[in-house]
């Protein structure tokens, strides 16, 4: 064992949206995304095996984790020493540089940086496929973010625990920019996990999403290899109301929207009404992020930091895949 290593991840942001799992106990997804890697939005997590620990630690943000946190965190690191034969608990500590469990995929970030950083210190050599399927099975958009540029995931057959997601095109392959509209401070009400569990239960909308996804991740996917914004905006946008629809038709409604939300998304609208070519996502929280080519992005900064509510604005570029620090 290397018995410490430390690694570096990035938050990603889905174009073809991921909600609900075909198979909770390996955390597969009932459908395709597709998402891009972003720069600066990253985490940094070390992980150092000791036989002096009772038990695994989890400081997150210089905080000591919640337990939910710790209990998932404790689950990946099993994987990793039944996987290196060791029975060695784990310090582990995180840090995320933008905001955590808000909607901007932290636990992607989190959980990406987790799995190579706790493999690496177990002394198993860096393979992205086992991370990736590593990383899923703690959040299934962090298997995405092991991967730079434009990653898939696809939809998991019951049982495969050993899905990983894949680079689809590189950084490079379109200048996009994400400008994020931070509408509001600190965690969302209702998780992502709980929010899907809740919208599979309930929502008259859910087998409906379960068919629209395929096709919408589909365009996405076609409108990126042809480089085309528009197609890949309008079938992002579909993907994100159908995805909240869903939600919002929960048995009670998931409302992860607020004012500021809606303020921003109709900015968008009226950006490209005047001839900017921007279109909006969101995922489960309450920040809209538009993407646009990147000679816009500062004309797109500037209109969302004017929507009112609006706290503030991020821009963010395709970016690479897990770094072993």
């Amino acid at each position: 064992m290397n018995r410490s290593a430390k690694a570096r991840a990035r938050a990603n942001i889905a174009l073809a949206k991921y909600w609900g799992k075909s198979d909770t106990q390996l955390n597969l997804p009932a459908v395709p995304s597709i998402s891009i890697t972003l720069d600066p939005l990253t985490t940094e997590t070390s992980v150092e095996f000791s036989d002096a620990l009772g038990r695994d630690e989890f400081s997150l943000n210089d905080q000591p984790a919640l337990a939910a946190e710790l209990k998932r965190a404790s689950a990946l690191l099993d994987r990793v020493r039944g996987e290196a034969g060791t029975g060695a608990r784990a310090r582990v500590q995180s840090k995320n540089f933008f905001p955590t469990a808000s909607g901007l995929a932290s636990s992607a970030s989190g959980f990406a940086a987790l799995a190579a950083a706790a493999r690496a210190a177990a002394g198993l050599a860096y393979d992205a496929e086992r991370t990736s399927a590593l990383a899923r099975q703690s959040s299934a958009s962090a298997a995405r973010s092991v991967y730079g540029g434009y990653v898939e995931l696809p939809a998991g057959k019951p049982g495969d625990a050993s899905l990983p997601a894949r680079q689809l095109l590189p950084a490079a392959h379109m200048e996009l920019c994400i400008v994020v509209a931070v509408t509001a401070e600190g965690r969302k009400a209702v998780g992502s996990t709980d929010g899907m569990t809740h919208t599979r239960e309930t929502s008259p909308y859910y087998e409906s999403w379960i068919e629209a996804a395929p096709r919408l991740a589909n365009e996405v996917r076609e409108g990126l290899l042809q480089r085309d914004l528009p197609r890949i905006g309008r079938a992002m946008e579909q993907s994100t109301l159908a995805m909240h629809a869903c939600g919002l038709a929960a048995a009670p409604g998931l409302v992860y929207w607020q004012p500021a939300t809606l303020a921003a998304f109709q900015r968008v609208r009226e950006l490209r009404d005047q001839g900017v070519e921007v279109y909006a996502t969101m995922d489960a929280g309450p920040h809209v992020k538009a993407l646009c080519l990147a000679r816009d992005a500062v004309l797109v900064s500037r209109g969302l930091s004017e929507a009112p509510g609006v706290l503030r604005t991020i821009l963010a570029g395709p970016g690479t895949g897990v770094e072993i620090l």
